[in-house]
């Protein structure tokens, strides 16, 4: 049983829209949109992997799916200005009537109103909260750093009581073994001279 091939979603232009197709190959999304030339090659043509635009065409794989690349307005503003007529000269008496009807020149679309400047009420309320959230901890390592010295403290007396005090202790074992070791060898002496 032939495996599927994974289906990939490409896209290029089409006039004002952007063509997108699913396609197992490039070649494959070519044929799709009907051209003959490699729209990959000129980068005319992508692949797409931003799943907001894949979804819709992994749903009909092969069949080219258009969407506008902007309103009419947005559309009309792109188009590139008329190019200036200049008016024949006329030896005639008679008026000259132009073949093609006069355009009304339609009015530009109103521009839409600017965008207030964002609010940094957010972003001030998250410097606070982290400038209070380093404030705790550094009081947190400081009250922590107070305790270790403490403690490193009561250590190296405690050390020093222990020095002496164990000095002390082994001094007096020393001269209690001497004085028992005298005693031990007089008592052995008494015993042999009877």
């Amino acid at each position: 049983m032939a495996r599927a091939q994974k289906l990939k979603v490409y896209r290029t232009v089409a006039g004002f829209n952007d063509a997108y197709v699913a396609a197992p190959s490039q070649k494959a999304a070519l044929e799709a949109w009907g051209s003959d030339r490699d729209l990959f090659a000129r980068g005319i043509a992508e692949l797409v992997t931003d799943p907001a635009f894949t979804a819709e065409p992994l749903a009909s794989p092969g069949v080219v799916v258009k969407h506008s690349r902007g309103t009419t307005a947005e559309q009309i503003k792109a188009l590139p200005d008329p190019e200036p007529r200049t008016p024949q000269e006329d030896n005639s008496d008679r008026p000259k009537l132009s073949k093609q009807p006069t355009k009304l020149k339609q009015p530009a679309p109103p521009k839409p109103a600017p965008k207030p400047k964002p609010s940094s009420e957010k972003l001030e309320a998250a410097e606070a909260k982290l400038e209070t959230v380093k404030s705790d901890y550094a009081g947190r390592m400081k009250a922590l750093a107070d305790q270790e010295a403490k403690l490193a403290r009561e250590r190296r007396d405690l050390e020093k009581r222990k020095s002496d005090d164990v000095g002390k202790a082994e001094t007096a074992v020393e001269d209690e073994r001497r004085v028992y070791d005298t005693a031990l060898r007089q008592w052995r002496k008494s015993r042999t001279e009877r």
